[in-house]
């Protein structure tokens, strides 16, 4: 009897769809029905060609040999998760299989998850796509019920390809240029660079902010304050004798009501979530990384199967999802929230085309809750953080406008004019969801037009001008997704805003992290700092790679490539030549690199200077040059928690000589007498999790970081040097 392959992206999935199909035969990495059989990948089992793969000199960096130019791009498999890759060839290849169902992710990467497994497993067999935006199982069952042929996928595919090729030209070219010019592991990438000189001019921005005083008059009359407006609704003075003469013109005197205005306003609830407008309200609440919110927002999609799709740029529904709106909000249980889907259920349904607009979706809509009944005790608190947001949103989407009435009051006083503004709510709509309600004018007085207004005191106050606010991630991803004010030219603000800046919502989390992996950036109480080193790279790179234009016009033609309307081909020998450019301005750059981090402790392996280099689970010791690739363990941060102020201990030593340090009240012990008093305790630490987790944190300080070119790099130390 023939079956169906299905071919999921992540073993969690690959459960899911294989128990909704009901196939309830375990074998090694598939599950076999009779009518299907679903087997999965473990993210990409495929990936491009290392250079040394293209030639045996590309196993040393040297910059006579760059750019490195290879006419056809091999793919391999990845060595880690080959087994699966075997397991998914040999079920492809099976003769009782007729057909196979793509069922990874809805969108570019995920379809080139599957197809290079195909390719490379060199299959010729039907194929179909599964294209869902929830992991309910009613989106399953009817996913099945109208599944795609393949091939109306195909440019989509031929796009990935185009985007994974550019990187690796691009990418790995500039990476060893770079490093072979300064002898620094350095690396750069299309979006990485842009988002670097973001922060790094900010920044400069802030170092070169010079504060200035400056002075707001103000009139009280009556229990009422009346504010200077100024001409062109310039209120602030920076002239103390303009400041000094205004108030001497203005004392003593009357003033005359000129104007009373009253107008009822509407303020429409928020759009739904984005995947980068949700990281961006996790971010600002919660302090939550984009990575966190991502790695939360998985768990939900996927595990609980409570809101849609995560990685979606869209922040519309299409109308058929109309429909299911009151079952969506039947399905909210979470006890904060159940009490406004009720009500709204039993009302209609403020839906308008900021919510439901066909045109605006993209290969997702936004992310709203599903039908899946939520079982909210079940989740850890930042998953219901997460999911409390969403549904909060969902709320607010469907409810009415706020409004308020807003009545201004204007005077003027020897014809300089001052003002006051009162405000009424009228309905809270959108705002009556949680705890938003606004807050109503105190003190409302009323005036009427042309009455005299006997001003009891004329004063001033004073305050200083303030620099830029230094990054956080959340204004940082709102920079990247509107990157507009970086680019003088309106037309290529245009080409930003239609690719929707730089990156994608599903690699912008993975590129803030690269910028902490590569020590470019660091994070001090939520603010992003640069390094020195982020600073001097920003300086090393070619001048194009800066600017978030590189990205948007490589994800226009990206897109224009997925809808059919572009050549892969063309854009490829386009990345190539540019290649080529951008390394002989590598190559021909006088500027030198500087440590910041050296110390006077020499390597003991080729007697050059130790780097001292932090990275997110303590410190190490590096030798400067790469190709020495000494490094020690400094300290490990741990999750052991400070007995006296509770915050995370680090740990130095080896051997028996183990202690933990507690950073920030200076508390110290061993770990054995740490051990013998959580003894006593009666709360002893298990050995063998203590071993686990040491060999663990061994494990994440020997690891290449995770980056676009980790393989490739691998063999160098990716250190803040």
């Amino acid at each position: 009897m023939s079956k169906i392959l299905v071919l999921a992206e992540k073993p969690s999935v690959g459960r899911e769809i294989g128990r909704v199909l009901g196939c309830k035969q375990k074998a090694d990495g598939v599950l076999i029905g009779p009518k299907y059989v679903v087997t999965w990948a473990l993210g990409h089992l495929i990936t491009l060609a290392n250079p040394e793969n293209y030639h045996e000199r590309y196993k040393h960096w040297n910059m006579g040999d760059l750019p490195m130019l290879p006419e056809k791009m091999k793919l391999v498999v990845i060595k880690k998760t080959s087994k699966q890759y075997h397991t998914v060839k040999r079920w492809m290849m099976d003769k009782e299989i007729k057909e196979i169902v793509i069922a990874t992710d809805a969108g570019r990467e995920g379809e080139l998850v599957a197809r290079w497994i195909i390719e490379k497993a060199n299959v010729r067999k039907p194929i179909k796509r599964l294209w869902i935006s929830s992991q309910t199982d009613k989106a399953i069952q009817d996913g099945f019920k109208h599944l795609k042929d393949g091939k109306a996928y195909d440019n989509l595919y031929h796009s990935a390809v185009a985007r994974s090729k550019a990187d690796w030209y691009v990418g790995l070219n500039l990476t060893r240029a770079l490093t072979c010019k300064h002898n620094v592991q350095l690396s750069a990438g299309r979006v990485q660079t842009p988002t670097l000189q973001m922060i790094v001019s900010r920044e400069e921005a802030i170092r070169q902010f010079v504060p200035a005083k400056y002075y707001e008059l103000k009139a009280d009359s009556n229990h009422v304050t009346f504010n200077y407006l100024g001409k062109g609704g310039h209120a602030r003075i920076f002239d103390e004798v303009k400041r000094d003469k205004l108030l001497a013109l203005l004392r003593h005197q009357e003033g005359v009501v000129k104007s009373v205005e009253t107008k009822t306003k509407k303020v429409p609830a928020p759009q739904a979530y984005d995947l980068t407008t949700l990281q961006i309200d996790a971010n600002n609440k919660y302090g939550f990384s984009a990575k966190r919110t991502l790695k939360l927002m998985q768990q939900l999609y996927e595990h609980y199967k409570v809101v849609t799709y995560p990685r979606t740029d869209s922040k519309y529904i299409s109308q058929d999802i109309v429909p299911t709106l009151k079952e969506r909000l039947e399905s909210i249980t979470t006890k904060s929230y159940k009490g406004y889907a009720r009500s709204l259920m039993q009302s209609s349904l403020h839906i308008t085309n900021r919510f439901v607009d066909d045109k605006k979706v993209t290969d997702h809509h936004a992310i709203i809750p599903t039908e899946e009944v939520a079982f909210v005790n079940d989740m850890s608190g930042d998953e219901r953080k997460i999911y409390e947001l969403i549904v909060k949103r969902f709320l607010e989407v469907l409810s009415k406008p706020y409004v308020y009435e807003e009545t201004k009051v204007k005077i003027a006083i020897k014809n300089e004019c001052f003002g006051v503004t009162y405000k009424r709510t009228l309905d809270q709509g959108w705002k009556s969801i949680g705890d938003q309600k606004e807050e109503q004018s105190k003190q409302v007085v009323a005036f009427k037009s042309h009455e005299k207004v006997k001003i009891s005191n004329i004063y001033y106050t004073e305050g200083l001008t303030t620099p830029p606010s230094r990054y956080t991630e959340a204004t940082l991803l709102a920079d990247m997704e509107n990157p507009k004010k970086f680019v003088d030219e309106k037309a290529m603000q245009t080409t930003l805003s239609q690719v929707g800046g730089i990156g994608t919502v599903a690699t912008r989390a993975d590129i803030i992290e690269k910028l902490y992996n590569t020590y470019y950036i660091e994070n001090k109480e939520g603010k992003l700092f640069p390094t020195l080193k982020g600073k001097q790279v920003v300086e090393l790179v070619p001048p194009e790679m800066k600017s978030p234009l590189l990205t948007a016009k490589w994800e226009m033609t990206l897109t224009d490539i997925s809808k059919g309307k572009a050549k892969e081909s063309v854009f490829i020998d386009q990345i190539k030549t540019y290649t080529k450019k951008l390394v002989e301005q590598v190559k021909s750059d006088a500027t030198t690199f500087k440590h910041d981090n050296i110390t006077g402790e020499k390597c003991p392996d080729c007697g050059g200077y130790l780097l001292r280099v932090k990275n997110k689970n303590g410190e190490m010791l590096v030798c400067k040059d790469r190709e020495c690739g000494y490094k020690r363990k400094v300290n490990q941060l741990t999750n052991a928690r400070c007995p006296e102020c509770h915050k995370k201990m680090i740990m130095v030593g080896e051997g028996d000589k183990k202690t933990f340090i507690c950073q920030n009240c200076g508390f110290k012990e061993k770990l054995q007498a740490w051990n013998k008093r959580k003894q006593t305790a009666n709360q002893k630490m298990d050995k063998r999790q203590v071993n686990q987790y040491m060999k663990k944190m061994k494990k994440e300080a020997d690891k290449p970081l995770n980056n676009a070119f980790a393989d490739s790099l691998s063999k160098f130390n990716f250190n803040k040097d």
